[in-house]
């Protein structure tokens, strides 16, 4: 029992001296001579690299939060003081001043984090500081992806750290393991790769042969990818479009009205989204969440009183529709104008959206709009649901095929009306809320998207949703493959183009709504 408790006593006397050492070890940090600084972080990583406070104190140096006082170091961040250990302390933050850095000595502190976070728990920091340690590689790195590569086991981190190998023996290996790094760097992705193969082919010789048949492996293999970033794009916005037309596609089958504010609905689902983020600031992770059935009520709301204040009285007459609402387009610009300035503002992403995907070093996929990608898919098929299993949506389709009849069966198309277009302007602003997460949220946001949201419905088949569908999609590709040739505005000419051509042999669009009534 005595020597289990002399053990302890020892290490207790040992774990207290590396905590003073390391305590007096970092003092030169408060130092203004930057080379002194840049000595101390190195002897601090090659002795403490196992001490947690030192990957907080390199962190705060790197954001510029360390601060210290004569007697301490702390992490000064929202008014809040916390010590090394990340533990709260009551101090009056006038007391400490800041340990200055500059561009040399973060890009020192950057590189040293990442050499520490090779051996991180976590694989994404492992991930993540293997991508930084391969865009900082020198020749003294070697001995240091050789120990990381021995520890990694996960598949995606181990894979970038042989490229980080195979680029180190390209660069300063014999003959033969130049030859055969530049062989395998053909198989790698990453701009890292290519720069050096780049290097090689330039310098001649036998070596520049292998190296430009590995640079067009890699262009190839990256031109694919391209295509396929593309297509992800394209479909992104045809998501949006979907959204957007959707709506449209309902309320213009139904009523047949050209409702040329269906763009404000989308305006005001977006302002639904900014205002919940300034009524709940803490609340950032969940806003998009909770925006989402809010912007599809406030844009419902108004749809209703729009149609029965002012649609109710001009159904029959589609140009009266369009100049009404049309007027009221700008009434309701004017209205956000008044209420939250003509200035753009900017609605947060929360951090469960934010980055993206990383499928290779030449193909990322970013969450934002994967997330939308799916939302409208799940919206679409909400709303082909309602119409086709639900009463309403019988007595909507009814009245959509042959509104007489409908009305002699004992449907009231008055009610049908108003409802259809609170729910087609409660799909304009959900459409709305994805779109804050793609762009800035401003007054005229739905001016944008209006034009574009009335070609996919004559596109795709005025009524039927799986042309509005296929529309929105056929559309949003084609734009994203013309716009690196032609050019955004071009693109959209072309566009319109082939829409008006189309319609002079399908004047009812790829699905032409099926009934009696013209």
């Amino acid at each position: 029992m005595q020597k289990i408790l002399q053990i302890a006593f020892l290490n207790l006397l040992f774990s207290f001296s590396l905590f003073a050492n390391f305590e007096t070890d970092i003092k030169p940090l408060t130092e203004n001579s930057f080379l002194k600084k840049e000595n101390t972080v190195e002897k601090l990583v090659s002795k403490y690299s196992e001490n947690e406070k030192l990957h907080t104190l390199l962190k705060a140096m790197l954001d510029g939060e360390l601060y210290y006082s004569r007697k301490e170091f702390v992490v000064l961040k929202d008014d809040e003081v916390t010590n090394l250990l990340g533990e709260k302390l009551e101090r009056n933050r006038k007391i400490f001043k800041k340990v200055k850095t500059n561009n040399k000595l973060r890009s020192v502190i950057r590189n040293r984090l990442s050499q520490l976070n090779l051996f991180s728990k976590d694989v994404e920091i492992r991930f993540e500081s293997a991508k930084n340690i391969r865009s900082n590689l020198e020749k003294d790195s070697i001995p240091l992806i050789e120990k990381a590569l021995k520890f990694e086991t996960d598949s995606s981190v181990k894979d970038i750290h042989l490229e980080s190998e195979a680029i180190l023996k390209a660069r300063f290996g014999n003959f033969e393991e130049k030859k055969i790094a530049v062989q395998n760097l053909g198989d790698f992705l990453s701009p890292e790769a290519l720069q050096v193969l780049k290097e090689i082919e330039a310098e001649g010789g036998e070596l520049s042969k292998l190296a430009s048949k590995s640079i067009a492996s890699i262009e190839s293999s990256r031109s694919f990818f391209s295509f396929l970033e593309t297509i992800f794009f394209g479909l992104s916005q045809g998501s949006v479009l979907l959204l957007a037309a959707m709506g449209l596609a309902i309320t213009f089958g139904v009523m047949k009205v050209i409702n040329m504010a269906h763009g404000e609905m989308m305006m005001i689902g977006a302002y639904t989204a900014f205002t919940i983020q300034q009524i709940f600031p803490n609340l950032i992770e969940y806003s998009i969440l909770l925006a989402i059935p809010l912007a599809f009520l406030v844009s419902g709301i108004f749809g209703v009183i729009i149609e029965r204040l002012v649609i109710k009285h001009l159904y029959g007459r589609p140009l009266e529709t369009l100049l009404a609402t049309f007027g009221i387009s700008l009434l309701l610009q004017q209205l956000v104008r008044t209420i939250y300035s003509p200035l753009n503002q900017n609605v947060e992403t929360p951090e469960w959206m934010s980055g993206a995907l990383e499928i290779n070093s030449a193909l990322a996929l970013t969450y934002n709009r994967l997330y939308i990608i799916i939302f409208a898919f799940l919206v679409f098929l909400g709303v082909l649901l309602l119409l086709k299993k639900s009463s309403l949506g019988l007595k909507v389709r009814a009245v959509t095929q042959n509104r007489e009849m409908a009305k002699a069966m004992g449907i009231k198309t008055g009610y049908i009306d108003a409802i259809t277009f609170g729910i087609g302007s409660g799909i304009a602003g959900v459409a709305g809320v994805a779109l804050s997460q793609l762009t800035n949220v401003g007054p005229n946001l739905g001016q944008a998207y209006i034009v574009d949201s009335f070609m996919v419905v004559v596109f795709g088949g005025v009524g039927n949703l799986w042309g509005t569908l296929i529309g929105a999609v056929s559309l949003g590709e084609i734009n994203k493959f013309i716009e690196p040739v032609a050019g955004a505005v071009l693109a959209k000419v072309i566009i319109l183009i082939f829409i008006i051509l189309f319609i002079q042999k399908r004047p009812k669009g790829l699905f032409p709504q099926k009934g009696r009534e013209e």
